[in-house]
Formats: C-alpha cells, structure tokens, sequence
C-alpha cells in the first residue's frame, strides 16, 4: 500500500475539501450526467451537494480519507442507519435538494432513489453497512486508494459478521469490488430513462 493511501478518519476542517475531491470524481459519473446533462450545472450542484452529504456522514456514519492531502473519501452509512432520517437529512440542509437540482432533476433524482431503496430494503438485512459513495480524485486513480480507503469498514464488517453493500452505474467499477469482495445482486435500469447500474453485496469473511 503506498504511503498517501494510507486512511484515516475525516477530520471536519477536510470536509470542503473532500466535497471538491468528490465533485471531480463523479462528473463523469452516469448517474449524475443522467442528472445534469450541462457539464457546469453538473459541476455546481456537485460541489454543494457533496458538501453537504459528507457533513451527514460525518456526523451519523463514518467516513475515511487519506493522509496530508485529500485524494480520496470513502462515505459509509453504518448497521441500523438505513434508510438515512428524514430529520438529520433536513437538518444537514438536505431540506435545500430540491431547490438546488430544480424540477426536472430532482424528480429523476427522486424516482432512481425510490428504486434503489426498495431493492437496497429488500436484498440486504437491517443491520449492513452502506457504501453509498467512494471517490477519487481522477488524477490519483489507479493506484489503489479506493481500495485502501473501504478497508477500515470491510474489516470491521468483518470482525462484527455483517454484510456491506453498495451500488455502481459503472460497468468498470465491477472488477474493483470484486477484487473486495462483492458480488453482483441486481443489474438493471434506473427508471424514467435513468442509466444502468448495478447492486452489489459483501458477505462477511471468517
């Protein structure tokens, strides 16, 4: 493992910086190009919501970056805490969503979340933990942060035999998670035109 993947805990002064990590990471991210077809619009609303969602998880889950500089984050929902409260959601200023993305997006925003939920309910026990967003800076990619970043979770899963899960609309995704562990559990369209993706689950290892 290289020095610079090493992971440690967020600390709230990287929040900010995380969030432009993130919003760099998935521009080119189906879903969010599914989202916001104008690549400036994309990268704005990007920023302030990737801002606001690792403040969420920072607070109720837990999140890992690298050391010194910020190359990378892993953002995790821990067992119990799925689906996200309404109320913290609120107060993380998630109230603001529908205003940021206006209409058209928010409404494909809401009808890919709704599908991803029930499958996410229906595939995977109560208690799990949630891998909803990894990222990395795309100059630092390919060299094996993403992988060290989910360790500190894949082995805690581990150690409390629990299951982790995760989704992807990146057919290129698939080998890295794999390499980790996960398993393909559904592969499908999001609906209203929404791209494809994949639901992916970890069970414990002994």
């Amino acid at each position: 493992m290289i020095a610079a993947a090493e992971p440690v805990a967020l600390a709230p002064s990287q929040v900010r910086e995380v969030a432009e990590v993130l919003a760099r990471a998935f521009h080119d991210d189906p879903h969010w190009s599914w989202l916001f077809p104008d690549e400036s619009r994309r990268a704005q609303v990007l920023r302030w919501f990737m801002e606001i969602w690792a403040r969420y998880c920072h607070k109720y889950g837990e999140v890992h970056t690298t050391t010194g500089k910020v190359e990378g984050a892993a953002l995790w929902i821990p067992p119990g805490k799925y689906p996200p409260s309404v109320v913290r959601l609120i107060l993380a200023g998630m109230m603001l969503v529908p205003l940021k993305f206006g209409r058209a997006a928010f409404g494909r925003l809401m009808s890919g979340v709704n599908y991803e939920t029930q499958l996410h309910k229906r595939d995977v026990p109560s208690r799990h933990w949630y891998l909803p967003t990894l990222g990395v800076d795309p100059p630092c990619q390919g060299q094996g942060i993403g992988g060290a970043l989910i360790q500190p979770v894949l082995a805690r899963a581990d150690a409390e035999g629990l299951l982790c899960y995760v989704e992807t609309e990146k057919e290129r995704n698939l080998p890295f998670y794999r390499r980790h562990g996960f398993e393909v559990v559904v592969e499908d369209d999001l609906p209203n035109g929404g791209p494809h993706f994949w639901t992916m689950k970890r069970e414990p290892r002994g």
